[in-house]
């Protein structure tokens, strides 16, 4: 039986988080002074971990399924975060349902 390959299942996630979220956004990077939901630090923190992740793919290092579900979930909570400090429209705003295993999100 053929292994899995996470690599690829990991640069393809990777790849989504980055077109799902406003890394590029300067709104999104700038203090909102409001604390409770800093889009700064989120999008920062996961922009660690994405780089984190394309430096040690480049090296050959292959992630297991738990590696590829933590960033998925950090992905799907720093979204639900920045929709919620109204700096991405919510799943309702745009008529979408949400399926927690939907192909377009992290």
């Amino acid at each position: 039986m053929k292994k899995p390959d996470t690599r690829t299942a990991m640069d393809l996630l990777i790849r989504r988080i980055r077109q799902a979220l406003p890394f590029e956004d300067r709104a999104a990077r700038l203090c909102s002074d409001d604390c409770r939901i800093c889009s700064l630090k989120l999008l920062d923190y996961l922009e660690q971990e994405l780089e984190g992740w394309e430096q040690r793919l480049a090296r050959g290092e292959r992630p297991d399924f738990g590696d590829l579900n933590r960033l998925a979930d950090s992905g799907r909570k720093v979204r639900r975060a920045l929709q919620a400090g109204g700096l991405l429209p919510s799943t309702t705003d745009t008529g979408q349902e949400h399926h927690p295993q939907s192909e377009t999100e992290p």
